[in-house]
């Protein structure tokens, strides 16, 4: 339980991770993430920047990619396809959620 709530603290909006961060709370490899912005699906804040920073938004789509590679042994080329999928489906939630809430709520 201790550990959810420190989990819950890190995934602050704002807050920009490392990549050594990322390997700590995402439970994937440094090799994993560096493949994974090498393919393009991942991309640092400042991919010119000498120590990359990522946006906490991307961390349960990480996670969740982590856990199929290590289920389906997943190539790095489909676990970068599986994280580039997560990531959008996770978005366009968050997007019907906006337009759901625009709309008028019906009396029942």
């Amino acid at each position: 339980m201790q550990t959810e709530q420190a989990d819950a603290a890190w995934l602050d909006a704002h807050h920009e991770f490392s990549i050594a961060e990322l390997v700590r709370c995402s439970g994937m490899s440094e090799t994993d993430l560096r493949e994974l912005v090498d393919c393009g699906a991942l991309v640092p804040n400042n991919p010119q920047g000498a120590e990359w920073t990522f946006g906490a938004d991307i961390v349960v789509s990480l996670r969740t990619a982590g856990r199929l590679r290590a289920d389906l042994e997943l190539e790095p080329q489909a676990l970068a396809l599986a994280f580039t999928l997560i990531s959008r489906i996770r978005a366009l939630e968050a997007q019907l959620g906006e337009l759901r809430a625009q709309l008028p709520r019906r009396s029942r």
